[in-house]
């Protein structure tokens, strides 16, 4: 029989029971006692029988006391299983998400689960639950998120090009204005429409939830200009797209600017935008995005809101029905200018 391991030295059975009447946890608390009775003199079966353990436990605790000391006799949770997804296998599906799926190759334009778990199991033979893959992309970092739309033809170097000089583009407005404040809108136009959009909405998991659906086609559109900085903003819902409609948005955006500041409105390079035709007031600047870039104006953010919550599932009944909606969505937005700053805020156009 293998000799028992000796207890350190610089312990004693008071000193021990003294310090486990202080800890708050219950299973080191437990193992303490049970080596207060050996340093008292006990035996080692007595003590795995007061910590309830057999006597290779109770050897065990003797060594990573003797190692650490009490802090040996903490429970640690055990390691369990290796996981079958590694760190060379989680590079490999970091790396699938990150470069996407080839359609040609891979047959799917975007990645679902089951396609994963086949790469996975095909490339590294591992077989995983669905549960398990979704625990670890999201562990990762990874979540199921809308794509912005980027246009298809976008010149990517338009973007970065637009952004970098942009502060420099306002000082220069704000000389050429006898150094008014300068504030930065935002403008665009949405067709809303009897042919109307279909939002997500909570249901319950195997169902297929309905919403009305009009297949007729009368249509206004509403043009929304907002200020993100302020939280304001300048609408106005016509019958069409055309440059006396923009003309007469531009009147109700210069009546919105505050007093003694000059507004620089950033928009689309639409045809009813850029017309000499236009008539723009004294207090505003036109200043067109890159063509085909979307994405830098924060108003067609402000569309899918304002549809999600006020437009969508709507059947309209007649034409006064949908300028009557168009014009409440509106003002809803209006109310609720930290929403205008919320979606609006870009740091690359209001950074100090």
């Amino acid at each position: 029989m293998a000799a028992p391991v000796p207890l350190r030295s610089d312990f004693d059975a008071e000193g021990l029971r003294a310090l486990a009447k202080v800890l708050r946890d219950p299973a080191q608390t437990r193992r303490m006692l049970a080596l207060s009775a050996i340093y008292a003199g006990g035996s080692r079966s007595a003590a795995a029988a007061l910590g309830g353990v057999g006597l290779q436990t109770v050897r065990d605790w003797v060594v990573a006391f003797n190692a650490q000391g009490p802090d040996g006799l903490i429970g640690g949770k055990a390691p369990g299983a290796r996981p079958r997804l590694d760190a060379e296998r989680r590079a490999a599906l970091r790396s699938l998400v990150e470069q996407g799926p080839l359609p040609a190759a891979h047959g799917v334009v975007r990645w679902r689960l089951v396609d994963l778990a086949q790469i996975l199991f095909e490339d590294h033979g591992v077989s995983v639950s669905e549960q398990t893959r979704s625990r670890v992309l999201r562990a990762m970092g990874y979540a199921k998120l809308s794509a912005r739309p980027r246009h298809h033809a976008q010149d990517p170097d338009a973007i970065p090009a637009f952004k970098k000089p942009f502060p420099a583009r306002l000082a220069e407005i704000a000389q050429a204005t006898g150094g008014k404040p300068i504030e930065i809108w935002f403008s665009d136009e949405a067709r809303v429409g009897q042919k109307n959009t279909i939002t997500r909405r909570w249901a319950k998991r195997g169902t297929r939830p309905s919403a009305p659906k009009d297949q007729r086609t009368a249509s206004a559109y509403i043009f929304g200009a907002i200020c993100p900085a302020r939280g304001a903003g300048a609408g106005l819902v016509m019958p069409r797209c055309t440059t006396e409609a923009m003309s007469l948005h531009l009147e109700e955006i210069a009546s919105a600017v505050a007093p003694g500041a000059h507004a620089v409105l950033l928009l689309d390079q639409a045809g009813w935008h850029t017309t000499r035709n236009l008539v723009v007031p004294a207090n505003i600047t036109l200043l067109p995005l890159p063509a085909r870039s979307p994405e830098l104006n924060p108003v067609e953010n402000l569309w899918q809101f304002v549809r999600d919550n006020w437009l969508g599932n709507r059947v309209f009944t007649t034409y006064a029905d949908i300028l009557d909606h168009c014009r409440d969505a509106w003002r809803n937005l209006i109310d609720q200018p930290w929403r205008i700053m919320s979606i609006g805020l870009r740091t690359w156009a209001h950074r100090s």
